[in-house]
């Protein structure tokens, strides 16, 4: 039973492969556990495929893993921080450390126990469709662990009463992990199917309760109420989708900015904002209407509906001005610079529809705007202790330009041709981040050009803020969303001017180093686009997605059974048409098929066989395939008229055949056969082959 035992460790192991990678696929380890286990796994199936014997002292197994029990809690305290990652660290610890000592069947039952923690952890970590796919996984695999385990643990128990009768023959054995592979893949597409109707029918209504347990998979700094020089380089390094976004009048999306908040007070390093009340407004029957604002330019309208993903942040983002929202929320708060918030709530996986007002800044004002306000006037005009060529060089470069609106343009333009862009970040710590960036460096990515406009604006007299959110991103024409990744985070500035308003400046160059759309990009789209399917039709999928699914498979089959029927008749005639014209071809295809079908099982044994004598010819034959070319002569024997009864051995079969040049041959094979057989002489099969070939030949003449 040695094939079965291994067939049930390599199941085993896919049970834990299939756990590991559906925890890393979260993206919650760390690279020194996502570097243990996968080696563990290696070592533990290496030493099952017989290469070394893998022991360890049960006493250093006992010291080891009290030494790691013992740094649990100081992982919790200062290593990790967390209470769900300590916890996922020890856990993958002791499946190390059971996977490499496991002897037993206690032992393997722990194991399996430990496959199904990883699961476990893997659930409350991830919501993505690659946690669908390594769960299949994982079903698969206990499937073929407890069906090889059930087989094992009978033939134990057999053996243990009748030791004798439990033998079971060498082929038996060598077919037993293909058929138990084959059970276990029907098994589980019997069970994927029930579960997939099952699914269908019954809507998820404990979602919002499971949330409560997924933790926020990482923070983005720059959308809360501070943002420190250098935090939205951080995040622009990364290409998670945050957030998907869908036009309801397909309209393109492109070059949209995604507010989500803006900071007005300066400290040479850091941006936020003075510290005011803010306005709560109720959410009433799940939609909220803005107070009423007046627009100074012409614009349109724009309805949309926004998914956000996975950030760790209570803010929202809207394209221009939002006026009215739809949210399952109870409340929303307003910040005095028009920010929008959803507190104390899973922004993982939130939607929120909008109409939002996109004013065109381009167009002249239809009215003048109102004053500014003298106390946010004050606060837009602040600036801390900075090094003063700074302010000389926005005088010098807006000196010629005395329209507030040209001066902006101005330093716009100078900052967005003059310095290059790179999200490289600074090697060390420097005290003035914007002199550094203006006369040192004079490179850096959107938080130090917006920051570097916004003070300079300050300086030549113009009230100024910075807004950070996103842009763009790139629209997915699989799904039909516009996908807005991590990478896609900016910042610019907003600018009031007399007579005009606020303005949106952006003096960032473009990335030099944007990679142009490629087949990895198409990829990424089609990914995008089934992990979209994924979280709408189940992490999402609840009783309005039930009755969606059911209009339309009601209104399918209503075209189907009309639409369908109108066209049989034109679908009979052109078929009719087409066997008239294609009769020939259509005959032989279906003959090839046949002579496949009858003659398929054939082929692949006689192709089978021909690929054992090769092996034989090299040296490398096995018992298995002495006996197949034993009984290769037996047949050419029973051709000749000599048939050897079952009662009676190879040695005895010689001894009744006559005397003749074929008895000397037969008695050479059986020799070899003996050898290769009993003896474990690989090297008599060439011989064996050899001796065979000349009694094919001699029994032609």
């Amino acid at each position: 039973m040695i094939p079965a035992s291994r067939f049930f460790e390599f199941s085993l192991l896919g049970m834990l492969a299939a756990g590991y990678c559906a925890v890393l696929g979260s993206g919650e380890l760390d690279l020194p556990t996502a570097i243990l286990m996968p080696s563990v796994l290696l070592l533990r199936a290496l030493a099952a495929c017989g290469r070394f014997e893998l022991e360890m002292p049960p006493r250093l197994v006992a010291t080891v893993t009290l030494l790691y029990i013992a740094f649990y809690p100081l992982d919790y305290l200062y290593v990790s921080e967390s209470f769900l990652k300590a916890t996922v660290h020890l856990i993958f610890f002791v499946a190390s450390i059971k996977i490499i000592t496991a002897r037993t069947p206690r032992d393997f039952n722990f194991v399996k126990l430990i496959a199904g923690l990883e699961l476990m952890a893997a659930a409350l970590l991830s919501v993505q469709l690659n946690f669908f796919i390594f769960l299949a996984l994982f079903l698969l695999a206990t499937i073929a662990t407890f069906a090889s385990g059930e087989v094992l643990r009978s033939t134990r128990k057999v053996a243990e009463s009748a030791p004798v009768q439990a033998r079971v023959s060498t082929g038996m054995a060598r077919a037993l992990p293909r058929r138990l592979a084959l059970l276990s893949t029907a098994l589980f597409c019997g069970i994927f199917v029930i579960t997939a109707g099952i699914f269908f029918v019954l809507p998820r209504t404990a979602r919002a309760a499971f949330q409560r347990f997924v933790p926020q998979r990482y923070h983005i700094p720059g959308f809360t109420s501070e943002v420190t020089l250098g935090d939205i380089g951080e995040i622009k390094q990364r290409t998670t989708p945050v957030m998907h976004i869908h036009s309801d009048d397909d309209l393109d999306l492109t070059g949209l900015r995604w507010r989500g908040s803006a900071l007005s007070i300066f400290d040479g390093t850091r941006w936020s904002n003075p510290p005011a009340p803010e306005q709560r407004l109720p959410v009433d029957r799940g939609s909220v209407v803005l107070p009423a604002i007046r627009f100074n330019q012409p614009g349109r309208s724009l309805s949309y509906e926004v998914q956000l993903n996975e950030i760790a942040s209570d803010t929202l983002f809207f394209a221009g001005t939002p006026q009215t929202i739809g949210i399952p929320v109870p409340a929303l708060w307003r910040s005095g610079s028009g920010a929008l918030r959803a507190p104390r709530y899973s922004i993982n996986g939130l939607r929120y529809r909008a109409i939002s007002r996109v004013e065109n800044e381009a167009a002249p004002p239809s009215e003048l705007p109102s004053p500014l306000d003298l106390a946010e006037r004050t606060t837009l005009l602040q600036l801390p202790p900075l090094d003063p060529r700074i302010a000389a060089l926005a005088q010098s470069w807006t000196a010629e330009f005395p329209a507030p609106e040209d001066k902006a343009r101005v330093l716009e333009d100078r900052l967005r041709r003059g310095y290059g862009y790179t999200l490289q970040m600074l090697d060390h710590p420097v005290a003035d981040p914007l002199a550094n960036f203006l006369f040192v460096r004079k490179q850096g990515h959107c938080e130090y050009f917006a920051s570097a406009l916004a003070v300079m604006l300050r300086s030549v007299g113009i009230p100024s803020r910075v807004a950070t959110g996103f842009l763009s991103g790139v629209f997915n024409p699989i799904s039909g969303w516009q996908v807005i990744r991590a990478s896609d985070a900016h910042s610019w500035v907003e600018a009031w001017i007399p007579n005009h308003g606020w303005i949106t400046l952006d003096p960032t160059p473009v990335d030099p180093t944007a990679a142009t759309p490629g087949l990895w990009s198409k990829m990424g789209l089609y990914l995008d686009a089934a992990d979209q399917f994924w979280t709408d039709w189940v992490v999402g999928y609840d009783l309005d997605h039930q009755v969606v699914l059911a209009s339309r498979m009601q209104t399918g089959s209503r075209n189907m059974r009309f639409a369908w029927m109108d066209d049989v008749g034109g679908w009979l005639a052109s078929g009719v048409q087409a066997g008239r014209d294609w009769v020939l071809a259509i005959v032989m295809l279906v003959g090839l098929f046949v002579i496949a079908v009858l003659s398929g099982p054939a082929g692949v044994k006689w192709w089978q066989a021909r690929l054992r004598v090769r092996r034989a010819q090299r040296g490398e034959a096995e018992a298995s395939d002495a006996t197949l070319l034993y009984e290769r002569m037996l047949h050419v024997l029973d051709r000749r008229g000599f048939r050897k009864p079952p009662w009676i051995t190879p040695a005895e079969f010689v001894r009744v055949l006559p005397a003749s040049e074929l008895a000397v041959l037969v008695d050479d094979l059986t020799n070899a056969y003996n050898q290769v057989r009993f003896g474990g002489r690989n090297d008599a099969a060439p011989h064996m082959v050899q001796v065979l070939q000349r009694i094919e030949s001699l029994a032609t003449k």
